[in-house]
């Protein structure tokens, strides 16, 4: 219902800073990558792809000889996502399919690396699609997550606190003409077990070297994990 304001909001909301910290995270990939000394075509899957911005910032990070395969499992959000990858003259190296994160029709190590921005939250399955997205990676592949979190300094906390539930949900209603998708975002921020509490899941799921990075005074954080 909102993919059509979906990208004006995101950006909107954030100030536009969701764009650095998707840099930032593409940045940690690419090191990692980097640091494997592939020099083989490098696969990456972009989950949740939604209206493929992570996706499209993975073909703009310079990663070499890179393909991205997106996910989502709304076939609103991908349709308007492939109209931005085929603006960008990209669509022999980026592929949009639907799909759901705990059934992906990928075979075992076929990717380098993941990412999701803003998309494990709203997993039905949260383990099983962890388990899934780490089969699908190969030996020394890396996960990465973008998720919102919440602060916990003053004043910080709790402007956040009133931007997130009070401000956000009316401006989303009045742009998406949505009355429920812009409540539903602080509900599932405030029940997401972000931190350690998300490392510890990673963990259980098979993943190693697990870290997370605070972004923007804990707004967001990053997570990685090693398969």
């Amino acid at each position: 219902n909102i993919a059509h304001s979906y990208d004006f909001l995101n950006h909107f909301f954030s100030l536009g800073i969701d764009v650095l910290w998707r840099k930032k995270a593409m940045r940690i990939l690419k090191q990692h990558l980097r640091a494997q000394q592939s020099t083989n075509e490098v696969h990456l899957m972009d989950m949740a792809t939604g209206t493929a911005d992570f996706a499209l910032e993975a073909m703009r990070s310079g990663i070499a000889n890179l393909r991205v395969t997106g996910v989502d499992i709304s076939p609103g959000m991908l349709a308007i996502g492939r109209k931005k990858v085929a603006r960008k003259g990209w669509t022999d190296r980026v592929t949009l399919m639907e799909g759901d994160s705990a059934d992906l029709p990928f075979e075992d190590a076929t990717f380098d690396g993941y990412t999701v921005a803003f998309g494990v939250r709203n997993f039905e399955q949260l383990e099983a699609g962890l388990r899934e997205m780490n089969r699908t990676l190969k030996p020394g592949g890396m996960g990465v997550v973008l998720e919102f979190s919440k602060p916990t300094h003053f004043p910080l906390k709790q402007l956040f606190h009133f931007y997130f539930h009070k401000l956000m949900p009316g401006v989303g209603k009045l742009v998406s003409k949505d009355a429920s998708a812009y409540t539903y975002l602080p509900e599932s921020v405030d029940a997401f077990p972000e931190g350690a509490d998300f490392l510890k899941i990673m963990e259980s799921c098979g993943y190693t070297q697990c870290k997370t990075h605070r972004l923007t005074g804990g707004i967001a954080s990053i997570y990685t994990g090693i398969k």
